[in-house]
């Protein structure tokens, strides 16, 4: 069941051939809640060479528990996979599950769009906690 949307800004940063971590601020936006804001860091392991601008990437939350999210709920980690391709401007594509006991599952709802020079193709992995 889709339960909001989350929002974030990835820092920029440089792929160094076999992976590359970045923070990230996120916001969870939710028909009749408040908005809640986390903090993260999303790190790949694989073929990841170059370097990107800062990144926005929105994902749709789907939960696979219940429509009732409680506050704080995405805090966790997620794991999947990564595509991205960027020569100037460029896509790419998250998809991820995981999160408080493994309920949640993030699917970009849209590309990613980001600047730079970059390749990668790589297993990934979120870190979120509450601001």
């Amino acid at each position: 069941v889709q339960v909001g949307r989350l929002s974030c800004e990835v820092d920029s940063g440089i792929g160094y051939i076999i992976g590359s971590q970045k923070s990230l601020e996120c916001e969870f936006i939710r028909k009749g809640h408040k908005t809640e804001y986390y903090q993260g860091e999303i790190s790949k392991l694989g073929f990841d060479i170059g370097f990107t601008q800062r990144t926005h990437i929105e994902w749709l939350v789907f939960s696979a528990r219940t429509t009732r999210v409680e506050k704080g709920s995405l805090e966790g980690t997620y794991v999947g996979g990564s595509a991205e391709a960027t020569f100037g401007v460029g896509l790419g594509g998250n998809w991820l599950i995981g999160g408080s006991k493994r309920g949640f599952a993030l699917q970009p709802w849209s590309i990613q769009g980001q600047t730079g020079l970059n390749y990668a193709v790589t297993f990934t992995g979120l870190k979120l906690w509450r601001d």
